[in-house]
């Protein structure tokens, strides 16, 4: 399980990225990079991270399933996934 403190880390960071999604489209939009510089660094979408929503782990995300891979593997070796079946792990 992620430590509380990367989760919420996270969740501030998609706060401030939709507070600026406006001003960062118009400035883009106006080639404006001076004005870009100048807005947070968290305000920019790529610096969100795909958790899973099970262990909060961030690496190995599979986003048709919104797991990391360990928790997929768990969870399909139990059958807890609809529509996946073991094949030949």
């Amino acid at each position: 399980m992620a430590k509380t403190a990367w989760i919420e880390r996270n969740k501030r960071k998609a706060a401030t990225v939709k507070k600026y999604r406006a001003i960062r489209a118009e400035w883009k939009a106006k080639r404006d990079y001076a004005g870009l510089a100048k807005l947070p660094r968290d305000a920019s979408p790529i610096r969100l991270v795909n958790r899973g929503s099970m262990s909060g782990r961030r690496r190995g995300y599979l986003r048709k399933f919104g797991c990391s891979r360990l928790t997929f593997r768990e969870g399909a070796l139990n059958g807890l996934i609809p529509g996946v079946t073991k094949a030949s792990w």
